[in-house]
């Protein structure tokens, strides 16, 4: 509004007025009927009057784009910096959060057990049978895979129906190899994890575990992929229900 008025009084202000109309007929009637010495007098004045208008022009032209280059700016810096008020004191954007209770690795996994196992643990090349919940805990908690079993619930042999797979093959995304590694048979383990840690490219189809419900896989997809300032630190829920030999 402030480049408008300024536009709107710099024009109004340079209007010219019908003595001194730049219209070639008027100004040979005016010539022919005042005489040759009026003539010159006029045009000499008219010549100076009308550079002074374009220099005028001119300045308003670059007032007019200095001000819209402003504008333009303010408002990519607002919109980069807008106040959403779902993500106040939620951390979305920022560095990784510590979370006090839990253990940090060095790769940056942060683990707490929440029941420990009373087995052995799995070794390099050995298949782990587990169960697991996952969250986008960076994004309102939600849940993007839940248990196959009451948390704590005993293992009748029949595996068909858990997430396997291979210690030491890459067949899991970082967080989750570390995790297994280092958990006891029975144990059940809760990690933060990082997107550094987890699916590589931000897609979870290039990395296991994956969601086994379509509503699961839109929950995590929604987060992985969006662009804005979403945190897409996920949690996981872990036991380690069997351990299979070579």
């Amino acid at each position: 509004m402030v480049m408008a008025s300024i536009l709107s009084l710099s024009l109004t202000s340079l209007s010219l007025p019908n003595s001194q109309s730049l219209d070639p007929k008027k100004i040979s009637d005016s010539s022919s009927s005042a005489g040759r010495i009026n003539s010159r007098t006029e045009s000499c004045s008219c010549v100076p009057s009308f550079e002074r208008r374009k220099m005028l022009l001119s300045s308003v032209a670059i007032v007019a784009g200095a001000l819209c280059s402003t504008s333009v700016r303010q408002i990519a810096l607002a919109a980069e910096f807008v106040d959403m008020p779902a993500l106040r004191g939620k951390d979305y954007g920022k560095t990784k959060m510590r979370y006090p209770d839990y253990t940090e690795t060095e790769s940056g996994l942060q683990y707490k057990d929440l029941r420990p196992g009373n087995g052995p643990k799995p070794k390099m090349g050995e298949t782990v049978v587990v169960d697991w919940d996952g969250y986008t805990i960076g994004y309102y908690g939600r849940i993007f895979e839940a248990r196959n079993k009451t948390k704590g619930g005993s293992f009748e042999g029949d595996d068909k129906d858990f997430f396997r797979f291979k210690i030491g093959y890459n067949e899991v995304i970082p967080a989750f190899e570390e995790a297994v590694s280092g958990m006891a048979l029975g144990g059940i383990r809760r990690i933060i994890v990082p997107p550094e840690l987890g699916y590589p490219e931000n897609d979870f189809n290039k990395g296991a575990p994956r969601p086994t419900t379509f509503s699961g896989q839109r929950a995590l997809a929604f987060v992985l992929r969006n662009q804005g300032l979403i945190d897409k630190t996920l949690l996981f829920d872990i036991e380690l229900l069997k351990i299979i030999p070579n």
